[in-house]
C-alpha cells in the first residue's frame, strides 16, 4: 500500500481530465477502483472533491490517495525495427508540435478485433527526440490514403482537437468517380446515419438518427461518359461521407465497392479505392498556418495515367469561395 501523495499538475498536462490524468499517471490503478475513491472524496484538487471529468490545469495540486500495491499492467509492446523504420517513411511534415503521415491505403489507423497492424500501434516509432508519444487527432478510412495529422504534444493535442470539432482545418480529397459528373461543382447535403450490416460498419443516406452532412465538389476533367477527377471538400466530418455521398449521386468513388458494388471496378484500373486525402490547411498551435500536401499513391497515380488526367501541385478548385 503506498503513502499519501500530493502531486502538481504539470504544464504539458494542462487541460487533461483527471480521470486520464490518473490514466497517465498510475496505468495499474482500475477504473473502477479510481471511481470508488473519487466518489469517497479521498482524491482532491486543490483541496476539493473532484469529479472524474474535471479539468486540470498547471499548478493545481492533486491528492492521490493510498493505492494498493498492484502488479503493473504487462508494458505496450513497441513497433520492432521493421514497423519504426516504416512508419517513419511516411513522414512528409515535422516540425515541434505536429507530425503529418501519408497514410498508405490498406492500412488502418487504429485496430479492431481482426486489425493487428495499425498506425496506432506503430507511434512510439514516432518519437524522435522527444520523450512524448505522438497522438492522433482525427481519422482516415482504412482503405483511404493521403494527409493523417499527428500531435507531438499534449498541448498541441488539445490545441488541435478544438480545430477538427471546430471545423477550421481544410482537407481536400482527390478522387476518381463513376461518370460524368454534371454540373462541374456543386454542394451535396444529405443527412447521414450508421446502419451496421453484414460486411461491418456501414452508413447510409437519411433514416432514423441520421446526422447532417455536407460536403462540396468540383469536377477538374472527365473521360468521356467512363471517370471523372473529383476534388472533394467535406464541411462536415461523418464516417465514410465522401463515399456514401458520391454514391448517393449515381457517382460512387472507383473501387468503392461496399457502397457503390461491382459497377465501381472498371476495365483497365486497379480495384483498390480511389480516394486520396490530398491536402490540408489547418492553424498552427504556434501561430499562422500549416498546409501539408501528399503525394498520390501508386494505383492512383496509374489511374490518372490512364485516363490522360493531370496532377496539379496545390490546385484548389474552392480558392475563391
Amino acid at each position: 500500500m503506498s503513502r499519501v501523495e500530493i502531486v502538481q499538475v504539470k504544464a504539458e498536462e494542462a487541460g487533461m481530465r483527471l480521470d486520464r490524468w490518473f490514466r497517465a499517471r498510475y496505468p495499474q490503478l482500475p477504473t473502477t477502483r479510481l471511481q470508488k475513491l473519487l466518489r469517497k472524496g479521498q482524491v482532491r484538487l486543490d483541496g476539493k472533491r473532484a469529479k472524474a471529468n474535471a479539468r486540470i490545469t498547471p499548478g493545481q495540486q492533486i491528492r492521490v490517495p493510498p493505492l494498493p500495491d498492484m502488479a503493473q499492467k504487462p508494458a505496450i509492446k513497441g513497433p520492432g525495427a521493421a514497423d519504426a523504420e516504416f512508419i517513419r517513411s511516411l513522414v512528409i511534415h515535422k516540425d515541434k508540435a505536429i507530425l503529418v503521415l501519408n497514410k498508405p491505403p490498406g492500412l488502418a489507423v487504429q485496430g479492431g478485433s481482426k486489425t493487428t497492424r495499425h498506425i496506432d500501434g506503430m507511434l512510439d516509432g514516432l518519437k524522435f527526440e522527444s520523450s512524448e508519444r505522438p497522438r492522433l487527432v482525427h481519422r482516415l478510412d482504412k482503405d483511404t490514403s493521403g494527409v493523417l495529422v499527428l500531435a507531438r504534444t499534449r498541448k498541441a493535442a488539445a490545441f488541435l482537437g478544438q480545430v477538427f470539432q471546430g471545423k477550421s482545418a481544410t482537407k481536400l480529397y482527390w478522387s476518381l468517380c463513376l461518370g460524368s459528373l454534371r454540373p462541374a461543382m456543386g454542394v451535396i447535403d444529405l443527412p447521414l446515419g450508421k446502419s451496421g450490416g453484414p460486411g461491418g460498419e456501414r452508413v447510409q443516406a437519411g433514416g432514423a438518427g441520421a446526422k447532417k452532412a455536407i460536403s462540396e465538389y468540383a469536377v477538374v476533367e472527365t473521360a468521356g461518359n467512363r471517370a471523372s477527377f473529383v476534388i472533394l471538400k467535406p464541411v462536415t466530418g461523418r464516417t465514410h461521407q465522401l463515399r456514401v455521398h458520391m454514391s448517393a449521386i449515381g457517382h460512387p468513388v472507383i473501387g468503392d465497392g461496399k457502397y457503390g458494388g461491382e459497377a465501381c471496378f472498371i476495365g483497365g484500373l486497379s480495384f483498390k479505392l480511389h480516394l486520396h486525402a490530398r491536402s490540408i490547411t489547418l492553424p498552427h498551435p504556434a501561430g499562422g498556418k500549416l498546409h501539408v500536401e501528399a503525394e498520390l499513391p501508386e494505383h492512383m497515380r496509374k489511374g490518372w495515367q490512364a485516363l490522360g488526367f493531370e496532377e496539379r501541385a496545390d490546385f484548389d478548385p474552392f480558392a475563391d469561395e
